[in-house]
């Protein structure tokens, strides 16, 4: 050991040093590289999107090398997917009955990446209300999130469904965090919105469940995660990424329901109660509904929002579900 002096020391410091920074430039250039970063869009308060929370809270991006900036949090689809014709996002979480609207009349071109969630949804009234069934809302004021939602839509399909001509209710536009409000004001008679805001309006003791979208169409798909096409085509890698993190992050949703309360309460604001409750109401699942996108191409026609010739092809190439299938059979 006598043959290590200060002076061979210092040379071989410096020698090692030399030898290991093009290796480490290199690491460090490399990562830089292959961090994307992705301006994403998800609605305000909305549990459906639990997914998006869970990725961003337990890192499941930053873990698949993606940088995500929070490109907007909107209070309704309509106006996320106004965003997308923006060019200020690149992926998001939205309805998917407002992304098919936007899509069909081609005001935003997007594709969906996965599903987010199935049911979720409730038509709410006040506790003291003698509305007992869909049937008693003739002549009454109804508020919905905004039209071409999947509130808007539901709420339409059920009233036909019961005989009920949509000139025969008055239908207004409030947004989620207000229509508790309006409902204890009198203002309106019944809402229907997305969880949690149906479960609080029974946790604060102002509404009650007249129907939940269960009942009004079973397993409907809800919210999506939706990509900017051109996006899509520039960062593919990117993609298959976004999309693996989201599939992980569901699938902690249902291993960890406790931990996803807690993270669910966070990024909507409410209590844990509400939470808990608005989350038995909601199916939290990562695959798509070619059936179910079918019937919202072919209703949305109907109701004279879109025209669409062939809702089948339609769907085929508004719903890109190739990624996801590859990163379920690996």
């Amino acid at each position: 050991m006598g043959w290590i002096n200060s002076r061979n020391f210092k040379c071989f410091v410096i020698t090692l040093t030399l030898l290991l920074l093009p290796v480490l430039i290199f690491s460090g250039t490399s990562k830089k590289k292959t961090e994307v970063r992705v301006r994403m869009g998800y609605l305000q308060g909305d549990l459906h999107q639990l997914a998006a929370f869970v990725a961003l809270e337990r890192g499941l991006f930053k873990k698949e090398g993606i940088d995500i900036e929070i490109g907007g949090i909107f209070k309704a689809g309509p106006e996320e997917m106004s965003a997308f014709a923006a060019g200020s996002l690149d992926i998001g979480y939205v309805g998917v009955a407002p992304a098919t609207t936007a899509v069909a009349n081609k005001t935003a071109n997007v594709r969906v990446l996965a599903q987010a969630n199935k049911e979720g949804s409730a038509v709410v009234v006040s506790k003291a209300s003698n509305i007992k069934s869909i049937n008693d809302l003739r002549t009454k004021t109804i508020a919905i999130p905004g039209h071409s939602t999947v509130q808007d839509f539901l709420l339409k399909k059920a009233l036909i469904r019961n005989g009920i001509g949509l000139k025969e209710v008055k239908i207004i536009v409030v947004k989620p965090p207000e229509m508790i409000w309006a409902l204890k004001a009198g203002d309106i008679d019944a809402f229907i919105a997305w969880e949690p805001h149906a479960a609080k309006a029974v946790t604060k003791g102002i509404g009650r469940i007249l129907v939940t979208s269960h009942d009004i169409w079973e397993n409907h798909p809800c919210c999506v995660l939706v990509a900017d096409f051109k996006f899509m085509e520039k960062h593919p890698e990117a993609i298959r990424k976004i999309i693996k993190a989201h599939v992980d992050a569901t699938n902690y949703i249902k291993s960890h329901p406790d931990e996803a309360v807690k993270i669910g309460v966070k990024y909507t604001g409410m209590d844990e109660a509400t939470v808990r409750r608005a989350m038995k109401n909601i199916v939290f699942d990562y695959q798509p509904s070619v059936e179910g996108q079918i019937e919202y191409v072919d209703f949305l026609n109907r109701l004279g929002y879109i025209k669409i010739e062939d809702p089948k092809a339609f769907t085929d190439i508004f719903i890109d579900s190739g990624i996801l299938k590859e990163i379920l059979q690996r």
